[in-house]
């Protein structure tokens, strides 16, 4: 009994060990990052917003894309209305921007309508890359900028921050502030430093038709940038990090629409695991590519709530099981290795994110926001459909 205890609490402490570990070096290199030369502000781009239904919030997004500080006759606004059935087509064209009406009722998802954009945008032969942008987000001036100046040095995939619009709506907004600035922030750039890919992270990411022309955009999953993020990885390119520049977006605080989102994410993260891990491996392997090898770990490395999940449970069983079997209690060791390499990049993303000294009461309410994902994810849901899921109340 005394072994079999042992093995089971062995195969809680490896998972754990091994993302807290991974997530302990990100921390480490998560300092700030040089920023590069100024562009010569002579490239093109198509900025494309694709939205379905967001007549509410299109406006204010379009607003702040005009107020980018690059040359007028260097970017175009273009926004795609997929399967719209409000005004959203009206509202753009009003703003300026040119529409891309698409209504498709089989192929439905952001992934087709960037395609089509791409597309379009590549039929035209008049932008040098494409921007993609949400229709609920505000962006920073300098945010054509930035990917412009990376460009210029032979990048052809940058992501910029992504960041949250509404971080004091609720409790939920809070903590995804905080989320961000350990997923987006931390991570990015330690990645960045050690010249791996960052990723894409839907919004606030641009592609040059250099790369769309070697690694066609073909990603109509639910997570359709992570997706092509790890299809740029495989076909030898890396997404650099611009976190000068930032492109924020709306976060649901009602129960109900955070619920649908979350679920999307992890049910689409989940299947490209099942999906992508191996080719990423073998990649690694045939193609001696650090790249490939570090979007393999990050796609392993489960989301946060289930790493802490994992350490918490590696730490009750081993106190409990400590009681009973004295020798049992070394596994305790790990389990607070692991603890505190979570806690040390936790109070890292607090600190990018700026939430201050209101934000570390937030963590207090963690393990309730834990639970509540945990008891939401496992509820049945249709995952199949796109729609707008931010402004609806709880």
């Amino acid at each position: 009994m005394v072994t079999l205890a042992h093995v089971l609490l062995a195969a809680l402490a490896v998972p754990a060990a091994a993302a807290c570990a991974y997530l302990g070096v990100l921390t480490l290199l998560s300092g700030g990052l040089p920023l590069p030369p100024r562009s010569s502000r002579r490239l093109r781009f198509d900025v494309i917003v694709p939205a379905h239904n967001e007549a509410a919030m299109i406006g204010r997004s379009l607003a702040s894309l005009r107020r980018l500080d690059w040359p007028a006759d260097r970017f175009r606004l273009v926004v795609v209305a997929d399967n719209c059935t409000d005004t959203t087509a009206v509202l753009a064209r009003g703003a300026g921007a040119r529409v891309l009406e698409r209504n498709d009722a089989t192929l439905r998802g952001k992934g087709y309508a960037l395609r089509f954009a791409f597309d379009d945008s590549r039929d035209r032969r008049w932008a040098d890359a494409v921007v993609v942008v949400d229709a609920d987000a505000e962006v920073s001036p300098n945010l054509i900028e930035a990917f412009a100046a990376r460009i210029e040095r032979g990048a052809d995939a940058v992501q910029a921050h992504y960041g949250v619009l509404n971080p004091a709506e609720s409790w939920r907004t809070r903590l995804i502030a905080i989320a961000h600035g350990t997923f987006h922030t931390v991570r990015s750039r330690a990645r960045e430093r050690l010249r791996l890919s960052c990723g894409l992270r839907g919004n606030g990411w641009c592609v040059t038709h250099r790369v769309l022309a070697r690694a066609p955009y073909r990603a109509f999953s639910l997570t359709e940038d992570l997706e092509y993020g790890i299809a740029l990885g495989l076909a030898g390119h890396r997404v650099e990090y611009a976190g000068e520049a930032h492109a924020d977006a709306e976060m649901a605080s009602g129960e109900m629409i955070a619920q649908r989102q979350r679920q999307r994410w992890e049910y689409g993260r989940f299947d490209l695991v099942r999906a992508q891990t191996w080719p990423l491996l073998r990649a690694a392997l045939r193609q001696r590519s650090p790249v490939c090898l570090d979007l393999a770990l990050d796609l392993l490395v489960l989301p946060l709530s289930y790493v802490a999940l994992n350490v918490a449970a590696l730490l009750a069983l081993a106190a409990l099981a400590g009681l009973w079997q004295p020798s049992l209690r070394v596994w305790l060791w790990p389990g607070a290795l692991c603890a505190a390499a979570l806690g040390f990049h936790v109070l890292r993303g607090w600190q990018l994110s700026g939430r201050g000294a209101a934000g570390l009461v937030d963590l207090l309410g963690a393990p309730f926001y834990i639970l509540w994902k945990m008891l939401r994810v496992l509820r049945s849901h249709d995952r199949r459909e796109w729609a707008p899921t931010r402004r609806q109340g709880p």
